[in-house]
């Protein structure tokens, strides 16, 4: 970290958060902007995405800090009916979201829930979406690894598909203000930057089937999205199908 320690940054940012302002994507579909988090020693951006399904309810991906201003944004927009986490990392603020909207349902993967006892959820998520967002959702199941999985969704109307940590596309500005000096080198030494949006390089190297993760690659590529949100980094605004391939290229290989 350039300057100061990474505790330091982490405290800087965590003082000077901005209210959480709701940014539309498309009707309807938003992504909330949350705070920056340490992950073993690396910030890392957050990001939440919120649907509204055709029943009026709201479907809340991943999601991020909850803030007063969130809080009244999300419940302007209608009843929470679901949190969903896409992995077994994107557990933070389930608690505190279920709290403030008792009535919602936690999803998860079954690691997730394995490692999020204290939490009741619904069905584990699979491939097959549950009926409370069939039609509307859609879901490939990417697994093989024995340390991670995790669920890509596709919101229909917007032709979004939706990533947690299988793509990460930091931005240069972000790694210079954010990691600077040896971490920046990790990263494009990683591709997890722009230009690539890889998975993390650990995870890409876990991963010893890859039958069941390419089928998978092929059902979110078959999706044909026009855009890509993903938790950390730049989203794509368009071509999302070409940017899958070029983030997913390594899967093939």
């Amino acid at each position: 970290m350039q300057g100061t320690s990474a505790a330091a940054a982490f405290r800087k940012t965590e003082s000077a958060i901005r209210m959480t302002v709701l940014e539309r994507v498309d009707d309807p579909l938003w992504i909330a902007e949350g705070e920056v988090v340490d992950f073993y020693g690396f910030p890392y951006p957050t990001r939440s995405v919120i649907a509204r399904l055709s029943d009026g309810t709201l479907w809340v991906w991943s999601p991020v800090r909850l803030t007063e201003a969130l809080q009244a944004e999300i419940s302007a927009l209608g009843e929470v009916a679901h949190l969903v986490s896409p992995n077994k990392l994107h557990h933070l603020y389930l608690g505190a979201w279920k709290a403030v909207f008792p009535r919602a349902a936690l999803w998860g993967l079954a690691s997730l829930q394995r490692k999020r006892k204290d939490l009741a959820f619904g069905d584990p998520l699979t491939d097959t979406p549950p009926s409370s967002w069939r039609g509307e959702i859609d879901q490939a199941w990417f697994r093989g690894s024995p340390f991670m999985d995790e669920v890509v969704f596709f919101h229909k109307a917007s032709k979004t598909a939706i990533i947690g940590d299988l793509s990460e596309n930091f931005s240069a500005a972000f790694l210079h203000e954010y990691w600077g000096g040896w971490r920046t080198v990790i990263a494009r030494l990683w591709r997890c930057v722009e230009g690539y949006g890889y998975a993390p390089l650990e995870w890409r190297l876990s991963w010893i089937d890859r039958k069941s993760a390419r089928a998978a690659l092929d059902k979110v590529v078959a999706w044909r999205p026009k855009r890509v949100i993903m938790a950390h980094g730049q989203w794509q605004k368009k071509d999302g199908e070409a940017y899958l391939r070029q983030a997913f290229s390594w899967l093939r290989r």
